[in-house]
């Protein structure tokens, strides 16, 4: 059962599963002065279970290889002489001549949660553009992948915990859901107590800081995406001296609640399910799940209600559930170019067969296909649970439903349940909503994408006018997507390339379709 958040995590990172599925703690730092540390960069390991598994990075194109390093920062920022843990980083070096570089470029590609040393290689040559000055550097945040990583359920216990009902219908499924997830949070607990308290984002805007220190840069350049851009703005709030030049993409409402933040994915994942409709009955060949919009979005709930009583066979020996189907459903909306799989999808799932849903599911959960998961899901719990004071119960989130429901007739039941999912969570909340307010920043590249379902388009205006006047500066992309850059789009690839390499800043307001 997802998170309130779990919908919006890493969906880049879950690309790199898809694909090819479908085709520490404990060393004291005494009194050593951490901005000093040297990196020792080395050719990189193959990824841990945690960072999602595979091979090593493959070289870059032009013959360039990707290195790694680990990075010493405190455990707890409140005492920054006691005890360290390591940051896992890796770099690709700038290809242009020395005379033209301009430092490093560092990634977060969302979540939370996400492996930025697994995600950077797998999409680095598309900031080819982008390498020519700067050094492309991507991080594990801290809980995440290598860098002392939340650890809950084991492998055989998340393919259970997946399975179950996240949308109770009645008193009996509802006290089996807060048990599930009680017994989820207890295990983080049991297996990550000492992290647990120091996962916040404050504390890896932190982490960024020290680490635009040791790469011996005097600003911070930085690309985020999703929760990429709240970390990046909390770090503005943090830092604002400090910030380079900065594009923030997909990006999260800094004004919103949790709760808030639930209901506008609801409202997105539905609006995005309505443009894949749309799309599919517009062709001119026949639309195989649906004959009008409405048609595709009734026989989806059809099957959904379905598969909450008779789920059908999935990914051996798992059955594709009602949750499983959502969630497949969901993450295949990020992007236009997993339309094709939704449609498959379905069409299989319409004849008694779940497997494409499941994978599909699989790859926004961290599954590989080993079985093993990465520890997407314990990160991202960990730190939303960190960072968000409000806890909610079930009688709360009954009170909810009519509301969800308005917003989404398909996605509202399974993103409100979704608010239980720090119930009895071992770490108080840090905030209602994060504080971005970074007067004295430069200007900050904001971009909207008015189909994105998982951050939805108003939030990049609420952004940047959190920001502050003359620091967010807001262009709009008129198109489907979690995330603009790499949509394809050559407006938006234009726009942002001339900023970071030119200092050219666009004009407030710009649309690109």
């Amino acid at each position: 059962m997802p998170h309130h958040s779990r919908l919006s995590a890493a969906a880049l990172t879950a690309t790199v599963v898809l694909s090819s599925l479908l085709a520490g703690c404990g060393e004291d730092a005494g009194d050593e002065d951490l901005t000093r540390q040297r990196l020792d960069w080395k050719d990189c390991p193959p990824p841990s279970q945690a960072q999602g598994g595979g091979s090593a990075p493959s070289p870059l194109p032009d013959g360039g290889t990707w290195q790694c390093a680990t990075m010493k920062a405190p455990l707890d920022w409140d005492r920054p002489d006691g005890e360290t843990i390591g940051l896992a980083l890796i770099r690709a070096g700038a290809s242009g001549p020395d005379g033209e570089r301009i430092g490093s470029l560092v990634f977060n590609f969302g979540g939370p949660g996400g492996s930025g040393v697994t995600t950077l290689p797998a999409f680095g040559q598309d900031y080819a553009r982008l390498r020519t000055r700067y050094d492309l550097v991507g991080f594990d945040p801290r809980g995440v992948g290598r860098s002392a990583p939340v650890r809950c359920l084991s492998d055989r216990r998340l393919d259970a915990y997946f399975q179950q009902d996240a949308t109770p219908d009645d008193g009996t499924e509802r006290a089996e859901l807060l048990e599930n997830t009680r017994e989820f949070n207890a295990a983080c607990e049991k297996n990550s107590a000492k992290i647990l308290p120091h996962v916040r984002t404050t504390d890896a805007a932190r982490d960024m800081d020290l680490m635009r220190q040791v790469l011996g840069d005097g600003k911070l350049h930085y690309f985020g995406i999703s929760y990429g851009t709240e970390l990046g703005a909390v770090y503005a709030h943090l830092f604002p001296e400090k910030v380079g030049r900065a594009v923030f993409d997909a990006v999260v409402d800094p004004t919103r609640t949790s709760e808030q933040s639930s209901l506008g994915q609801a409202e997105g994942f539905q609006r995005a399910l309505r443009n894949y409709a749309q799309d599919c009955t517009s062709k001119t060949e026949d639309c195989p799940v649906g004959d009008t919009p409405q048609d595709v979005e009734d026989r989806i709930a059809r099957l959904l209600k379905n598969l909450d009583s008779r789920p059908i066979p999935g990914v051996f020996p798992r059955d594709l559930t009602q949750t499983a189907a959502t969630n497949g459903i969901a993450q295949s909306l990020y992007s236009k170019d997993f339309w094709e799989y939704l449609t498959e999808g379905l069409e299989q799932a319409y004849d008694g067969d779940g497997r494409v849903l499941m994978v599909l599911s699989d790859s926004l959960n961290g599954r590989g296909e080993n079985g093993e998961y990465s520890n997407l899901t314990a990160a991202n719990t960990a730190i939303n649970c960190a960072d968000d004071k409000p806890r909610y119960d079930t009688a709360y989130v009954r009170s909810r439903l009519p509301e969800f429901r308005r917003a989404s007739a398909l996605f509202g039941d399974f993103l409100a349940w979704g608010m239980l999912g720090c119930t009895g969570w071992p770490v108080a909340g840090a905030a209602d909503r994060p504080d971005v307010r970074a007067p004295g920043a430069p200007p900050i590249l904001v971009i909207g994408t008015t189909g994105d379902p998982a951050t939805p388009y108003e939030g990049a205006r609420r952004m940047a006018a959190a920001l502050g006047k003359g620091v967010g500066v807001e262009l709009t992309y008129e198109g489907e997507g979690h995330g603009a850059y790499d949509s394809g789009n050559t407006c938006v690839r234009e726009a942002v390339d001339r900023y970071l390499l030119d200092g050219k800043v666009p004009a407030g307001g710009t649309v690109c379709s």
